[in-house]
């Protein structure tokens, strides 16, 4: 039965509702969730019919391998600009296991013990920089930090008088995959620029002109083998390796939100300044729940099935309202409070909390890099609330609910900083 015919699903009227999503940005699908009374609703979006779910059931049925595929769910234009042709994004079945089996390879606890030791390295050194200057724009010094970070974790060779170019190029990526015009052009020449660059590191690797350590992910992915046993083509292995370049970088995102709730709660920080690991880890999920970061995820159904009585039909646009479900009080109790208490007793559902995805990382399209998010955050954390001393001047610290991704509108300037002997 046609979708459209179905009673029992409420429907947004009109041609097309692409500009309302750009103007209404994270708060799209949950404002409708809220209007209709309803976790899903049918509308039109990139001049097709599509769905709009959210909460916990809804994601769990997102994540059912077996009723939604991702190839061909996210607009070509995001692809990319964003994720990349041909990444593991993109994939489905046994190519997507294969691949995001390479991809989870490199977040072995060695592996994350490796970055967190990278990021300790780095924090140390930027303090000294930081210490020499008049004010720290923080948004756009993190993203050097992580670039750094990135690159020395995944063996990428990066000299210094580089890093503002690449670190810039990275951060392209995802601050333009929401935007239009000469922004979005911005982003996809930036697409150009970094597949260049890691694309003759992959060429290098194999010609040996180029010799990352072996178990560094340049190394690694330039060698991988597809599930007929042939290399990767360059640009597919460059994107690869992007893909976990981007995700770092892009965690200057969510430690300058880190940086707004320390400033924000000061009775939080007290509580960091115990040392506790446990409290942290509890603060960081907050900053990850709370703040905004993913609005959606798209996928399209791969065959026609029937949940809770609503009809869903092959290749119908299917989004999951990420940052709705991570404030919906059918899952959190007072969702627009800041709480890092709410998780001391969190029962870890891979449904429930969804700020990088949702469902298995292993047979899923979870994040992959979601344990060194969490992981370079707790050692980020550890600086601003008790490694560093700074200060915050009068700004705005605003942050839009439009824009995607969200940062405070002043990228948070800091001065006077001073390390702090612990």
């Amino acid at each position: 039965m046609d979708l459209s015919n179905s009673s029992k699903i409420p429907r947004e009227e009109g041609m097309d509702h692409t500009l309302t999503l750009a103007r209404e940005g994270y708060m799209y699908i949950s404002n409708r969730r809220h209007s209709f009374n309803s976790d899903i609703f049918e509308t039109r979006l990139f001049g097709k019919k599509a769905i709009c779910m959210g909460g916990k059931e809804a994601t769990e049925v997102f994540y059912d391998n077996d009723k939604f595929k991702r190839k061909g769910a996210t607009p070509k234009r995001v692809v990319q600009s964003f994720f990349g042709k041909n990444s593991v994004q993109t994939l489905d079945g046994a190519d997507h296991k294969h691949r995001k089996d390479m991809l989870m390879s490199v977040m072995s606890p060695d592996g994350i013990q490796k970055l967190t030791d990278i990021v300790k390295q780095q924090w140390d050194q930027v303090i000294d920089q930081w210490e020499q200057m008049d004010k720290v724009i923080l948004y756009e010094e993190m993203q050097e930090l992580m670039c750094r970070i990135a690159c020395q974790w995944a063996g990428v060779p990066l000299q210094e008088e580089e890093v503002k170019k690449r670190a810039n190029d990275l951060a392209a990526l995802f601050e333009s995959a929401a935007t239009v015009g000469p922004a979005y052009w911005a982003g996809r020449n930036a697409r150009n620029n970094v597949n260049k660059w890691i694309g003759e590191l992959i060429s290098g690797v194999r010609n040996g002109e180029v010799n990352p350590p072996e178990n560094t992910i340049l190394y690694i992915f330039a060698w991988h083998r597809d599930l007929e046993g042939n290399l990767l083509d360059t640009e597919t292995s460059a994107i690869e390796v992007i893909n976990i370049l981007r995700p770092v970088v892009a965690i200057s995102i969510f430690n300058n939100f880190l940086t707004l709730a320390v400033h924000h709660y000061p009775e939080e920080k007290k509580k960091l300044g115990s040392g506790e690991e446990k409290y942290a880890e509890m603060f960081i999920q907050e900053v990850r729940r709370f703040y905004p970061f993913f609005p959606f995820i798209a996928g399209l159904v791969k065959k026609d099935f029937t949940w809770n009585g609503y009809n869903f039909n092959e290749g119908t646009l299917t989004l999951l309202d990420v940052y709705g479900s991570n404030h919906d009080p059918e899952i959190w109790e007072n969702p627009n409070l800041f709480n890092p208490e709410r998780f001391a007793e969190w029962d870890g559902s891979p449904f429930g909390f969804i700020p990088q995805g949702g469902g298995d990382y292993w047979m899923g399209h979870r994040c992959a890099g979601e344990w060194a998010t969490i992981e370079v955050m707790k050692v980020s954390l550890d600086y601003l609330a008790s490694r560093m001393d700074y200060e915050i001047p009068d700004q705005d610290l605003s942050f839009s609910m439009v824009s995607m991704p969200s940062i405070p509108h002043s990228k948070i300037v800091i001065k006077n900083v001073k390390r702090r002997i612990v």
